[in-house]
């Protein structure tokens, strides 16, 4: 075997694709308030929020217990703000739903969550699962792969948890 390059990455290369994660996750938050904003109103202003709140409670779990940010993680953020958004997108949309049919606001919105309810859970229960085989917490030999993303499986695995909480219950 013969080398044919060599290079070494230094620690700056490193800083600067965590601070192009946390832009892109700065952007995308922002992109999201907007949309958010501008298509659900005042639902979207709520859901904006809970959102918010999410990425709080998110930081917060892992700063309680010591978790290092590195891009898996950002990328797990990134994720869990898309499948907090989609809680949401259900919820409001099965409360328009129930509008159109001529329901009243009160009564659009616990028709609206309570369709929307399952829909929600199936998804995370299931977004959990693969968070937790790619975890690898029984270090699989038959997934040794896995392993190199535990990063990115513990913050979504936490934001799920808390996407869960801030998009049902906020």
């Amino acid at each position: 075997i013969s080398i044919v390059e060599e290079r070494v990455i230094g620690p700056s290369m490193g800083q600067e694709n965590i601070n192009k994660g946390i832009t892109s996750v700065v952007v995308g938050f922002c992109l999201i308030l907007v949309f958010m904003t501008a298509y659900y109103s005042v639902f979207g202003v709520i859901a904006n929020i809970a959102l918010f709140l999410n990425l709080i409670l998110l930081l917060a779990v892992m700063s309680l217990i010591g978790a290092t940010l590195t891009l898996p993680g950002i990328a797990g953020i990134v994720l869990t703000m898309g499948m907090s958004v989609d809680s949401n997108v259900l919820i409001f949309e099965r409360i328009k739903e129930e509008q159109r049919k001529g329901k009243s606001l009160d009564i659009a919105i616990k028709l609206g969550f309570g369709k929307a309810i399952d829909a929600i859970k199936d998804a995370n229960i299931a977004t959990l699962l693969v968070a937790f085989i790619l975890f690898n917490p029984l270090n699989w030999s038959f997934f040794p792969q896995f392993g190199l993303i535990r990063g990115f499986a513990l913050t979504l695995s936490i934001g799920v948890i808390t996407s869960l909480f801030t998009g049902v219950i906020i």
